[in-house]
């Protein structure tokens, strides 16, 4: 992935949540898809979370990235470090039709755990 780094300051209490800028626009390509994730050292260790990762091929604005502090602990954001990662990936758009009924599968309507795992 890309990462994605912050250019700006801040101080993330337990439970909060922040847009952090990043000074950083760019142009995806048509027909695909910029994916905002979390940096695996900052989930692992301070309880960091990405939300709202996706960025559009038509958007031109600035970056930001959404932040949730699931940790117990303030963590402070520093300017210039790193807060999340990007990958750009390819999209496939799908034509969606609508059915009275679906074909049966073995799975069928289970879901949450019913393939065996907990």
């Amino acid at each position: 992935g890309l990462d994605i780094y912050s250019a700006e300051e801040t101080l993330l209490k337990p439970n909060e949540k922040k847009i952090i800028k990043t000074g950083v626009k760019m142009a995806i390509p048509n027909g695909h898809v910029g994916l905002i994730w979390d940096k695996s050292g900052l989930a692992a260790k301070h309880g960091l979370h990405v939300f709202a990762g996706v960025i559009d091929s038509s958007y031109r604005g600035e970056i930001g990235v959404v932040l949730k502090n699931f940790g117990e602990e303030d963590f402070k954001v520093e300017k210039d470090s790193k807060i999340a990662q990007m990958l750009i990936q390819p999209i496939v758009s799908a034509n969606i039709t609508e059915h009275d009924s679906l074909e049966d599968t073995e799975r069928g309507e289970g879901g949450f755990g019913s393939t065996g795992l907990d």
